[in-house]
Parts: structure tokens; sequence; C-alpha cells
């Protein structure tokens, strides 16, 4: 989205509370609910969305006014960074707004805690993301592979080249800001850990397999999983989400997939819905034949996760249920690094080769 666009949605809210005022009104400003009870998962999209019941931040509400303040400051704050044509942290637009109001010894904040949820209660009700209101977040994502990216300022990239370190992921990945130029490529290979990035890195996987390697140094973040559906949307390349064994991992397989549970207000602009996962599962153990000391013992948290995620109607389909259900089962769960008691290259001369051969991939 434009920053005029997003500006003008700014703008929109704000001579709404004027008009309000105008009238003798209690100012108030209306938001999505972001909580459990409101959010449901989208057949036809195959994400996680937010539903349409709102609630109402009052200036006249002892209970609200506090709140009330704080969200017409992040606004403005947010439109002021937007009119510079400058991008800020979260923490500096906290920083930026923190103050003691005149006359009092009241905060406007105490803390970023208080501000980050109106950042997100922002971009519920206008319907943007956090990136196009020009907030950045510490880039954290790596790529690997045979991809060409042109940035803002002109200078071409050719991630091929970037050697063990790879590209990171800058923290905007919108059109504005990059344009993905070439892909060589015949998939995305999504991978939890920083690790076994690396491994597969430093055998050049992305050569040999050749697919555009991608991490999110465990949950990714939304960088990651944007221009991961940048991949998939403008380059047809399909996503295949390497991950743990545990329900953590599962999880994030999830995230990537169809979005999470917090940011259901833009996951169209986040999800992968056609991402398939490639492993790794506890059913992997025998066909593999990974040693027993390589399994860990579930815990209670583990069964307690597993079992919400049972009940989660994105992983109702059969194949998922049966890994669950062998999961609880046999009592294990493994992370990436079991392969390895194979032999140091076995994810990427053996597992991922043969999964990729025979297809052998969870929904």
């Amino acid at each position: 989205m434009q920053d005029k666009q997003v500006t003008k949605k700014l703008e929109d809210a704000g001579e709404e509370i004027l008009k309000q005022i105008d009238k003798g009104e209690n100012p108030n400003y209306e938001l999505p609910i972001r909580n459990l009870n409101n959010i449901f998962f989208d057949e036809k999209s195959k994400t996680i969305k937010l539903g349409d019941k709102t609630s109402s931040r009052q200036f006249l509400n002892v209970a609200h006014s506090r709140k009330f303040m704080q969200t017409m400051l992040v606004a403005a704050g947010l439109k002021k960074v937007i009119k510079e044509q400058a991008t800020t942290s979260i923490r500096d637009l906290f920083y930026n707004m923190k103050h003691t109001i005149e006359g009092t010894d009241e905060n406007t904040f105490d803390t970023q805690d208080e501000s980050d949820p109106l950042i997100e209660d922002l971009e519920a009700s206008l319907n943007v993301l956090r990136e196009e209101l020009h907030l950045i977040a510490t880039p954290k994502g790596l790529v690997a592979g045979e991809v060409k990216i042109k940035e803002a300022g002109g200078s071409v990239i050719d991630v091929s080249k970037m050697g063990s370190s790879g590209w990171a992921v800058p923290s905007n990945v919108e059109p504005e800001k990059i344009e993905i130029k070439e892909v060589d490529a015949d998939y995305v290979l999504f991978i939890e850990k920083y690790a076994t990035w690396n491994r597969f890195n430093e055998d050049q996987f992305w050569k040999k397999g050749k697919c555009i390697l991608l991490t999110g140094k465990g949950q990714p973040a939304r960088a990651e999983r944007r221009f991961a559906q940048r991949l998939a949307k403008e380059q047809g390349l399909p996503i295949y989400a390497l991950c743990d064994a545990d329900p953590w991992g599962y999880y994030i397989y999830s995230v990537i997939k169809q979005g999470s549970i917090s940011l259901s207000y833009s996951e169209e602009k986040l999800a992968n819905p056609d991402t398939k996962f490639i492993g790794l599962t506890t059913q992997d153990a025998a066909e593999f034949k990974i040693p027993k000391d390589a399994q860990i013992k579930l815990n209670k948290e583990d069964l307690k996760r597993l079992a919400e995620m049972k009940d989660y109607s994105w992983f109702k389909k059969k194949e998922w249920q049966k890994e669950f259900d062998y999961m609880k089962e046999k009592g294990f769960k493994m992370e990436l690094e079991a392969l390895s008691a194979k032999s140091i290259r076995f994810i990427t001369e053996t597992y991922l080769p043969k999964k990729i051969q025979t297809k052998d991939f969870l929904p």
C-alpha cells in the first residue's frame, strides 16, 4: 500500500475523532477484538482470520482514557514518520512518544509493553501492515540460493554470491522496497533453525537441490513469511517447511502456512496456505533408522500443547492426526539435529533428497 493511502487512513481516523468532539460526544475509537473468541480459520483462503466483533475505546471512560490517549499518540507518531519519509524501530517510536505530561507526574508511556499492542491495534483497525507504517524490526532471517534482488536505491544483490553468511532479509520486503529480479529455483525450503540452514548452505544444497534456502532462526518474523509469500505468488515456487518433530516445530510450520493467532488481522499478506511439511516427523525415526538416543521424551507441556493442536481446525487432516497420535503413543520428540546421529551430512545428502523424490510431505 502506498504512503498516500496509509496517511489518508490515519487522517480519516483522526478526523472522525474531531467530529465526535465537535458534536460534544464522548470521543471513541472502534477496534477489532483481537482474542481467541474472535478468530476463525477461513476455509476459502486457508488462513487464520479475525472476525467482525469490535470494541470501543472511549476517552471519557476511566478504564479506557489512558489507552485512548496512547492510541492517538501512536497514530500521530506514525503519521509523522511517514510524512518525513523515514523509518523507525518500534523501540525508537516508544522513546519518541514517551514523556511526562506537563503539569502532572504522569508519563505518556511507562514501558514498551504499553505501546507495542497499540501498534497492532492500529494495524488491525486500519488494515495495514507494520511495514506500511514505516516501522522496522531487527532483521534475523537469512536467504541463500540463485536469486537476484533489486533494492529501492537501485543496487542489485546476487544472493548466490553472498557466501556462508547468506543475504539478510530486511525487515521491510514490500515491493516498494525490494524487487525480486531473477530466480532460478524449483522450490523454497523454509528451515526452522539457523544451524540446519547453515548446514544446507555450507553443503550448497541450494545449488544441488535447485532451491531457495530460507530461515527465520526459530519462529519466523513477518519479513521472512512475507518474502516466502512473494516467492510463491510472484515466482510460482512451492514452499516446503523443515522443522523439529515436536509440537513447537509443528506450530512454527502452521504459522508459516496459515498464520498466527496473534496476527490474524493481517495473515492474507503473510501466510503461505500451499506450504507442505517435508519433515522432521516422529514417524521418520523408523523410516530412516534414527538412533533411539537421539529421541527426547515428551514432557507434560509437550503433551498439553499436542492436545491443543489436535483440536485446531487447520490440523484436522488425517495425516496430521496420525502423526500426533503416533507421537503421543511413542512418547518422544526429535530435533532436526537428530539426523546428525546418522552422519553430519545425512540431512542434505540422504534425508531431504529422498523426501523430495518420494513427495513424502504432510499437508
